[in-house]
């Protein structure tokens, strides 16, 4: 009998065996190897807001807002949305005959106007801090508290240039919980934050989320230096707080950005920090007063940088000093590119207005200027910059003539991509006005009235008063064309 071997010892056995080895043993080792790794590990907890959330509530107030507006439909608008133009093509092909016969005479209306927003209580007297589009223009603004009391208010200020306003409760008579600011400068990029509010008149909403990025400028004004998070943000957040894991308020939720109009993620707060100096003032003074330095600044592009013989497009390229201003009687001139002003570095062309704003007036500072590729330091004597004509001032102006106008400034001019850094753009022409007779439009630059030169809201308030109800001789340019037109005031 011949012995046979035994399986285990035959080639293909051990074949087996050895791969099994080689193949399936680092497996196991990695395996255990990150079980160990996962039991060493801390495990990751999402932070719990619910005793912050208590704590911090009651500092918000929601707030209602009744606003009267006239509707002029001394031009008629058809039933499918049209015809607000007087020149609509819709309109022309009907006539207002046809508008008539159906709907009859419309007369001119008032209405009231309802809106809701947020805000939060910052001392024991009664003080409310919000955005100033939530109150702006109101007739009447009603807070109603935590307990569910309701109290009227007053405007104390409001400073348009970064949408914060000051209200107060009137009649007080209760000890109110009081926020806390924090830093915003300390923010950090990734850090959690709490927003509430009343959005959609959902009372007492709490969101959370993330700082998505800092220093946000996305054109909503000169002096902006948003938070961007994605902590929920809806209509009606507009004014509440923006708090940090140490509930302590870090910014004023103001605006989202949303092609639905509802949060998509990305809301805006403007940086306590900011704040804090605008609403000293707005107690003090009711109004906000700035540093002046007397310059139309630019963007450095990459294009320009090269051709001024930079190393880099930083800083603020000098388009036009005024002539009167402290910057031009320090020495800066036209084409020189800021890049220091008091200690600080100019990084964008964005960053000039807010450190000269918040610089106070009558201060010398050194600035630093980059000319013909050398460097030269200024001192500069900051003046005040000086307010532009009021909202009442000018709807009394454009009831005279049917037109509202707005100022062009550096970033009106980069924004429309106008060659002209002077002047006023007409921003609305009401139908049937003696400015829409005379064929005045919408995108018009004012240069003239009466044969003085307008370079300025002040200018053009100054010549359209000493028009009185005479005939108004207007320069308009109009895109590469110059013309002229002629008002006949309403009398």
């Amino acid at each position: 009998m011949k012995n046979h071997r035994s399986t285990t010892n035959s080639p293909v056995t051990f074949f087996l065996f050895f791969s099994f080895f080689l193949f399936c043993c680092p497996a196991l080792l990695s395996a255990q190897q990150a079980d160990a790794e996962k039991k060493a590990m801390p495990a990751i907890q999402l932070p719990n807001f619910s005793s912050l959330v208590k704590k911090l509530t009651p500092v918000t107030v929601n707030i209602s807002t009744t606003k009267t507006i006239k509707s002029d439909f001394s031009h008629y608008s058809n039933p499918f949305g049209q015809g607000q133009n007087p020149h609509d093509p819709f309109r022309d092909f009907f006539g207002d005959d046809f508008f008539r016969h159906f709907f009859g005479d419309i007369p001119n209306k008032e209405y009231k106007q309802k809106s809701l927003g947020s805000g939060f209580i910052i001392d024991k007297e009664g003080y409310i801090l919000t955005n100033n589009h939530v109150v702006e223009g109101a007739d009447e603004i009603k807070v109603k508290t935590h307990n569910q009391k309701e109290y009227d208010t007053e405007v104390i200020g409001r400073d348009p240039k970064t949408d914060i306003a000051l209200i107060k409760i009137k009649d007080l008579n209760e000890d109110l919980p009081v926020a806390t600011f924090g830093d915003s400068d300390s923010l950090q990029v990734g850090e959690w934050v709490i927003a509430i509010g009343n959005p959609f008149g959902l009372q007492e909403t709490v969101t959370a989320g993330i700082v998505s990025a800092k220093w946000r400028k996305i054109g909503a004004g000169p002096y902006e230096d948003f938070i961007q998070t994605d902590a929920s943000i809806n209509p009606g957040n507009s004014g509440g707080p923006l708090f940090n894991m140490q509930g302590k308020v870090v910014g004023v939720n103001t605006m989202i950005y949303s092609p639905s109009g509802g949060n998509v993620g990305i809301g805006f707060a403007i940086p306590i920090n900011l704040t804090k100096k605008i609403v000293s003032q707005l107690k003090e003074k009711g109004k906000v007063v700035r540093g002046w330095l007397g310059v139309v600044v630019q963007t450095v592009t990459p294009e320009l940088a090269k051709s001024f013989g930079l190393e880099e497009g930083k800083g603020a390229l000098v388009a036009e000093p005024d002539k009167t201003g402290p910057a031009a009687k320090a020495g800066i001139k036209q084409g020189d590119v800021i890049i220091m002003f008091d200690g600080k570095p100019v990084k964008e062309m964005t960053d000039l207005p807010l450190m000269v704003a918040e610089t106070p007036i009558g201060k010398k500072v050194k600035v630093v200027v980059i000319r013909a590729g050398k460097k030269k330091t200024m001192t500069v004597e900051i003046g005040e910059l000086k307010e532009k004509a009021s909202v009442k001032e000018a709807e009394k102006e454009r009831d005279k003539t049917g037109l509202t106008v707005t100022e062009i400034t550096p970033e009106l001019a980069n924004r429309l991509d106008l060659s002209d850094v002077e002047g006023v753009i007409v921003s609305f022409v009401n139908p049937g006005s003696p400015a829409d007779d005379a064929g005045l439009r919408k995108g018009d630059i004012i240069k003239e009235i009466n044969r003085n030169p307008v370079r300025n809201m002040k200018e053009y308030m100054e010549a359209l008063n000493d028009a009185k109800h005479d005939n108004i001789l207007i320069l308009v340019k109009r895109g590469r064309t110059s013309l002229w037109v002629v008002v006949k005031p309403a009398s």
